[in-house]
């Protein structure tokens, strides 16, 4: 579902972020190849410094279909950015990909929390943040940060999904997938 960032992947990914439905919510955008070559060079060299986490998001076939992002990381935190091919949209990859980037980050990362700021008119992202159970809004809860993110010409929801609630729903879900083969078994 996930893989650590390459050059080989280059190609597909930038033809997949070009589309005009996802190309404007995509953090870091590219207006050539060669500039999306460049910025993707300039990740992998950033995450060997520590300063982002960045992976490559695959479908079942391992064929490359968006990229999901840690930016900005300090103190154990840091912004979520994440994008998938037009074609993949609606089809659970998003949610797939977040959970297996949270178990990389919470568990073998010493992250501590995730946070996501999402454009106000960006309903498709909206609507995936607010199924997830683990997901809090946190335009209240966290009211400089929400002023911080605000800050530009965009309006932006502040989502916060913090490692200990991430945690209790990961192992029901883990207890759920236990209880389930125990009843196959019985």
């Amino acid at each position: 579902m996930l893989k650590k960032r390459d050059l080989t992947d280059c190609h597909v990914l930038y033809e997949l972020m070009t589309h005009p439905e996802v190309f404007p919510f995509v953090r870091q955008k590219a207006y050539s190849y060669e500039e999306f070559l460049f910025i993707t060079k300039q990740n992998i060299e950033a995450e060997e410094r520590g300063e982002l986490i960045s992976r490559t998001i695959l479908d079942e076939w391992g064929n490359p279909i968006g990229t999901i992002n840690l930016f900005d990381i300090e103190n154990g935190a840091g912004f979520l950015g994440t994008w998938l091919g037009k074609p993949f949209h609606g089809k659970g990859y998003n949610r797939r990909a977040k959970e297996a980037f949270f178990q990389e980050l919470f568990y073998e990362l010493n992250i501590h929390t995730v946070f996501m700021r999402i454009r106000k008119e960006n309903i498709r992202s909206r609507k995936a943040a607010e199924k997830l159970p683990y997901v809090v809004l946190a335009n209240e809860t966290r009211p400089l940060l929400y002023q911080q993110v605000n800050q530009s010409s965009h309006s932006y929801d502040l989502f916060e999904v913090p490692k200990d609630l991430f945690q209790l729903y990961d192992r029901r879900q883990y207890h759920s997938l236990d209880d389930n083969q125990t009843a196959l078994e019985a």
